[in-house]
């Protein structure tokens, strides 16, 4: 007998075998076991996941010579004959070359004759959405009102190119992706029975790039044997693949992350002249990123990881990289992968990817240091400023009259950067500010993020956790979340300035401020607001008169009247 590939050998033959679709395979069994199932159902759901698996072990089961039942027995001559397709009741229909208006017909012609051999006449019609619209109302009515003897089974992979009119008529039942730890229990499980060696490693490494296709982690498993001498290791699969191993690419990331660009691009270098490929490569290392930022947030959830395995140079790698700049990294090799599928130069966009990575290395990195010495002056000077509280309080006057009014006035901090707040430029743009100028800037905010991505990457970062806070007609005051960033914003200032023009149609300056100071000032403008209020208040008080007093006033006279309160 001919050699037949592993998916078709273990196809599966009874619900149980059916892998990661419990809540589909459950409803069918209790819908037969009940005797309740309805004329017509779609399935939908990714390729290789077991929509036509599914499809004819149902047909098997409500035609099992046992039925009513939830599993079909798969021995006697109906289960035998669906199986085998003898039994010419149960047909399975490719609608990506069945997809004519004649071809439908044909089926609404011979749907009102009753099965010769089995209860149930079933039509399976695979790839339903391929179907032209003619053949989707020719297929319409007989789907509405079919005889009772006939059951439809669509299966699509597409089920938003499906008319509504055909979706409404149907049980939908969508299929999921599978989990690569129930694609790799079903491997090892036939593993198993088929007495081949494979380690872990290379099973976990299958899994992975069938994407939850457990056809396709088979058919790669099919190759993997036939490329491997022997047992099956991560070395075969990586080989047949086209990926890179986590060693590997633990180091490639760890490259880049210190600044070791020569090496980072050498490694790249190295998986091309190896044969890997491209768009694998930054898809591993998207996924292996994403397992870095979620085992820093919760590392209980290591099992739930798509791409590592948590061994020790992954928590080392985790222990060193910040959580801000795994997310900028995944941005980034995001766009490198939209980018490279319209080129023939892949390894191009990548070495570019990693360039931008290392640039923001360069000023994302050390922020945290100078934040950190930007806390530590801000506790300095609010140490200083209690302590000379205290000795006024004390009766120690101080030594000239502008120290006395230094409390009432923000000093200007200066930063490591020499970027001094111009406390006073904010007051005034304060007093002039109006929630329609920060309206229109906040309106085209996510439009200048996007184009100042395209014109200036350095820029573009620096910005990245700034947001307009207050603007006039002529400004607009930026809060950034760390200090460092106000300096840098300065740097980049005619590019901001040019593109708010652009967009805001305003020639508007822009004041950069930490978001500390700028929490301060703003508390301080609305308390001088409230006090103002106030003062209006008591004024407009003391201004008013009851009228009956004002009458007698222009009676008597001022020398004559007395005002006496209740």
């Amino acid at each position: 007998m001919s050699y037949q590939a592993l998916y078709r050998v273990w196809r599966p033959q009874r619900f149980e075998d059916v892998v990661g679709q419990s809540h589909i395979t459950r409803t069918l069994q209790n819908a037969s076991a009940q005797n309740k199932f309805s004329h017509a159902y779609l399935f939908s759901g990714p390729r290789g996941t077991g929509k036509t698996s599914a499809a004819k072990i149902f047909a098997k089961m409500i035609n099992c010579k046992e039925a009513p039942t939830n599993d079909p027995c798969g021995k006697c001559d109906a289960c035998v004959g669906i199986q085998t397709g003898a039994i010419s009741d149960v047909i399975e229909i490719d609608a990506a070359s069945n997809n004519g208006v004649e071809q439908i017909r044909d089926i609404r012609d011979k749907v009102k004759y009753a099965p010769s051999a089995v209860s149930y006449k079933v039509y399976i019609i695979d790839e339903v959405h391929m179907l032209s619209i003619g053949a989707f109302n020719a297929l319409l009515k007989t789907l509405e009102e079919p005889p009772k003897h006939i059951i439809f089974i669509l299966a699509t992979t597409e089920p938003h190119k499906i008319p509504l009119t055909i979706i409404s008529r149907c049980q939908r039942f969508d299929f999921k992706r599978i989990t690569q730890q129930a694609i790799v229990e079903r491997m090892s499980l036939i593993m198993e029975q088929e007495g081949i060696s494979v380690s872990e490693s290379a099973y976990h490494a299958i899994a992975l790039a069938a994407e939850g296709g457990m056809r396709d982690a088979l058919s790669l498993l099919d190759q993997a044997i036939s490329y491997s001498e022997g047992g099956v290791t991560l070395e075969d699969v990586l080989a047949i693949t086209g990926s890179v191993s986590q060693e590997r690419i633990n180091e490639l990331i760890a490259s880049i992350h210190k600044q070791e660009i020569s090496k980072a691009l050498l490694l790249v270098d190295a998986f091309v002249q190896e044969g890997k490929d491209p768009g694998r490569l930054v898809h591993d290392l998207i996924y292996f990123l994403r397992d870095l930022l979620l085992y820093q947030a919760a590392p209980s959830l290591a099992n739930t990881m798509e791409r590592a395995i948590v061994d020790q140079s992954f928590k080392q790698l985790a222990h060193d990289i910040t959580a801000e700049w795994i997310q900028y990294a995944i941005k980034e090799l995001n766009q490198c992968q939209q980018e490279m599928k319209w080129t023939n130069s892949p390894k191009v966009f990548i070495e570019i990817a990693l360039l931008k990575l290392t640039e923001i290395q360069s000023t994302s990195e050390p922020e945290s240091t100078q934040q950190d010495l930007f806390l530590q002056l801000t506790e300095k000077v609010d140490k200083l400023e209690k302590e000379l509280n205290v000795l006024k309080e004390n009766g120690v006057a101080a030594a000239s009259p502008q120290s006395k009014e230094a409390p009432a006035k923000k000093r200007a901090v200066s930063t490591k950067n020499n970027y001094k707040i111009p406390f006073q430029r904010i007051r005034d743009v304060l007093e002039e500010a109006e929630k329609q100028h920060l309206k229109l800037v906040h309106s085209h905010w996510a439009t200048f993020m996007q184009m100042l991505k395209q014109q200036s990457a350095p820029a573009h970062a620096t910005l990245q956790n700034a947001k307009p806070s207050a603007a006039s007609a002529d400004t607009v005051i930026m809060s950034f979340k760390y200090d460092i960033h106000c300096s840098l914003a300065l740097d980049h200032q005619q590019i901001i300035e040019a593109l708010l023009l652009q967009l805001t149609g305003q020639r508007l300056t822009f004041i950069p401020i930490p978001e500390v100071s700028w929490q301060e000032i703003r508390e301080e403008f609305i308390e001088k607001q409230r006090q103002q209020t106030n003062e209006d208040d008591q004024d407009q008080e003391l201004t008013e008169e009851d009228p009956l007093v004002s009458e007698a006033r222009k009676l008597v006279g001022d020398d004559l009247l007395e005002v006496h309160d209740e």
